[in-house]
């Protein structure tokens, strides 16, 4: 397992290796090979013959798959059906029956300790989940930030499905806030994981420091080839609290970002580029600094996931209850952003494509900063275009 961020850093020079695809399911096949993160931001090809979607999307609520769910966080759809949903402040990981919306509880993650911002919070399966049936998880303990993987058995009785949690990375700053905590493999088979600087602004700009990051690390927790760190897991830095990880059908990486009382934004992530945190909130005439593609003030986003869809990122936020679109062309956007659902489930958390032209959503209104008496906690299935 690792546990620090590097080490000999030597500049921030960016190394655009090329790297073969795993051939499981968290990846395309056919040896396909991609950079860090995908092709580099404002390189020709780009934007280059790319479809744009339309100016204006739409949003559809089909459902509600289920209801009444306790400080749902992470969200994993596991193939042939069902939903992995944790609970950040119970640290159990529960399934739900996507269509009768029956829930059984997998079990609790043993060492979560559930406080502020911390606990049980982002999920994702292993690129070989066929074969090893590993459920990934970013957890907070007594110490630090983790994440661990866990073997799942559906035979078991339920309470009882899943095996003892392998810690594969620790270390990660925790705090009362910003303690990050998306995961998510990537098209290249790696393991991307958002940090927060629990509230210490340094960590942020010290590439030595986990805090404030976006990682990039293999299944096993060792820093992966091509990162842009000599022996690090950092992929890109100066980040407030990054919350949401997607990447669009060119294997590119977009991130969301808490920003502090001005600019929430939604960043294209280039390997070892600065993202500003605290020198810069939001876009600055600073050339040193990665400047974000969209960019929100805080009532209207607080953002948390985003996902990849009909041509655009869907954007979940907190404080701004509702689901932002954000049209692509390239690694810009292409019309302004769209707002579709304000008000009218609450807290918006997490939310992950469920085909081509559906997401799954789900609500944060449980984590002690919502209205569960207006409405609870719940995943929608939702129509998009």
């Amino acid at each position: 397992m690792r546990q620090r961020a590097g080490a000999g850093v030597v500049g921030a020079a960016v190394l655009l290796l090329a790297i073969g695809c795993s051939g499981g399911e968290g990846g395309p096949g056919g040896g396909a090979s991609v950079t860090p993160g995908g092709t580099a931001p404002g390189s020709p090809s780009a934007s280059a013959a790319e479809e744009t979607p339309p100016a204006k999307g739409s949003v559809r609520v089909v459902r509600t798959v289920a209801e009444h769910l306790t400080t749902p966080w992470g969200l994993a759809p596991l193939p042939g059906g069902g939903l992995l949903v944790s609970s950040r402040d119970d640290g159990t990981i529960t399934r739900i029956d996507e269509k009768s919306g029956k829930k059984t509880e997998l079990g609790e993650v043993p060492g979560v300790a559930a406080a502020g911002e911390g606990g049980l919070l982002g999920l994702a399966l292993s690129p070989d989940y066929g074969s090893d049936h590993l459920i990934y998880a970013y957890m907070t303990t007594d110490s630090d930030n983790r994440i661990v993987s866990m073997l799942y058995d559906p035979k078991r009785d339920p309470g009882d499905q899943l095996g003892a949690p392998n810690t594969v990375f620790r270390g990660i700053p925790k705090g009362a806030i910003h303690n990050g905590g998306r995961i998510a493999f990537g098209p290249d088979g790696m393991l991307y994981a958002g940090t927060g600087e629990t509230g210490n602004r340094d960590l942020a700009q010290d590439k030595n420091s986990l805090g404030g990051k976006i990682l990039r690390m293999t299944p096993q927790g060792e820093p992966a080839p091509g990162n842009p760190f000599p022996d690090s897991t950092v992929l890109s830095y100066g980040h407030r609290d990054v919350q949401g990880l997607a990447w669009d059908d060119r294997q590119r990486l977009f991130a969301s970002e808490f920003g502090e009382d001005t600019w929430d934004e939604l960043n294209a992530i280039k390997p070892g580029d600065n993202y500003g945190w605290p020198k810069a909130e939001g876009k600055s005439s600073d050339p040193k600094y990665h400047n974000p593609i969209a960019e929100w003030h805080p009532a209207e986003a607080s953002p948390s996931g985003i996902a990849y869809a009909a041509g655009s990122i869907w954007m979940a936020t907190l404080r701004g209850e509702r689901l932002w679109r954000i049209p692509l062309k390239g690694t810009e956007t292409s019309a302004p952003p769209q707002p579709f659902l304000k008000g009218e489930y609450g807290r918006l958390r997490t939310v992950v494509p469920a085909g081509t032209d559906k997401l799954w959503l789900t609500t944060s209104n449980t984590d002690g900063r919502g209205h569960p008496t207006k409405t609870d906690d719940r995943i929608l299935e939702v129509e998009v275009s």
